[in-house]
């Protein structure tokens, strides 16, 4: 099969980028010929906010880019990761031109919502969940902290609510967990259209022994990812903690002493990260909005290491309690302090876990369950467009 893949690439690199990568080579191993048409959002810099506005409603280069690309590959179907602003839903329309079945895939809430995190404030935030505009959005500055910014976001979805653009160009969807179908559901997608396809690791890392005596967080290091919460509880627990990742809260490392028990250790490269996640005793994810399906967590479960996780959106499904982790009230430093008193004090619980953990990796998170569930949808939506243009 022919699979033109199209993608934006954030101007900081995280799990977006990586599931398209994955994808990429996970179809390529299967022998599958794949066109890309990727675009990076350092492009914007370029940008006037009227003009970036107007591009995310409707780029028509990325409109023209994919016409031609259509015509000369024949492609037999379309998948899109991230079309947010500079590729737009203007490629929607180039391939319905050209007959052609359009995949997406819905990594964050961006069509719900301007900031793409249903979060404002420090907690989740429904207020746009099926507005027609996104006024609270733009009220509030929710997008790179701009009003201006905000508007020229909810503009993109109310034209393109208004236009019917995903309800009648786009054939299937893929949302990351059930929880994050439910509200796309709720915000107006087609729920006859949307299907569960979790990610994934292109590569099995492997269990780890757990041995390392330390508890480890991995991931950007912002507001909505719960550090503040993690800080203040770990004040409480006499395990160290191994914090791997940058952005904006890299700040809060001047705030832990130096030479104690909580390590900020930064980026690091992919087969370190993995290293880390094996010797750690327990991983954490203390995320104060809703998660879609964290490569962290199924990095975790592959390496056999029990997750404590805040219950909210996803995790709910995605952490069985008591079964492949523990869950915690969000936002609530004593009782994260307590849960992971109670399950690091217990050896022969956490063993259970790890191997709970695994199981989870090896029935759900497979390169190769993944592909099942990939393939199938487009073969479905191929054949659906064959019969329409019978």
């Amino acid at each position: 099969m022919k699979i033109l893949v199209l993608h934006t690439h954030y101007q900081q690199p995280g799990g977006e980028d990586e599931c398209f990568r994955a994808e990429l080579a996970l179809l390529r191993s299967h022998g599958h010929d794949v066109v890309t048409y990727e675009r990076r959002n350092d492009e914007i810099r370029q940008l006037a906010p009227v003009n970036l506005a107007a591009a995310s409603i409707w780029n028509g280069r990325s409109y023209r880019d994919i016409s031609r690309c259509i015509a000369a590959e024949k492609p037999e179907v379309m998948h899109c990761h991230n079309t947010f602003p500079l590729i737009s839903p203007a490629v929607y329309y180039a391939a319905h031109h050209s007959g052609i079945p359009v995949v997406q895939t819905l990594h964050n809430y961006r069509l719900l919502c301007p900031n793409a995190l249903l979060f404002r404030e420090g907690k989740p935030c429904e207020e746009c969940l099926g507005k027609p505009l996104a006024w609270p959005g733009i009220a509030h500055k929710c997008y790179r902290d701009s009003r201006v910014l905000s508007l020229g976001v909810a503009s993109m979805l109310a034209v393109h609510r208004g236009l019917g653009t995903w309800q009648r160009h786009v054939d299937a969807f893929f949302a990351l967990s059930q929880f994050s179908r439910r509200k796309f559901i709720e915000g107006g997608l087609p729920a006859e259209r949307i299907q569960v396809k979790p990610n994934f690791l292109p590569i099995d890392p492997g269990i780890g022994a757990g041995d390392g005596g330390y508890a480890i967080f991995v991931g950007r290091l912002s507001r909505e990812k719960g550090l503040r919460t993690l800080l203040q509880a770990w004040r409480q627990i006499d395990v160290p903690l191994r914090i791997v990742g940058d952005g904006p809260l890299m700040e809060l490392k001047d705030s832990v002493a130096p030479g104690g028990s909580i390590e900020f250790l930064g980026r690091q490269p992919p087969d370190r990260v993995l290293q880390l996640i094996k010797a750690a005793r327990l991983l954490v994810a203390p995320s104060e909005c809703y998660e879609n399906s964290p490569l962290a967590v199924l990095e975790s479960f592959a390496c056999g290491t029990p997750v404590l996780c805040s219950d909210l959106g996803a995790f709910r499904e995605i952490v069985r309690d008591d079964v492949t982790g523990l869950k915690f009230a969000p936002g609530d430093a004593g009782d994260l302090a307590d849960k992971a008193n109670a399950l690091l004090r217990d050896g022969d619980r956490l063993a259970a876990l790890r191997v709970a953990a695994r199981r989870e990796y090896e029935r759900k998170y497979t390169a190769d369950a993944n592909y099942r569930i990939l393939i199938d949808a487009y073969e479905r939506v191929a054949d659906r467009q064959q019969h329409a243009f019978a």
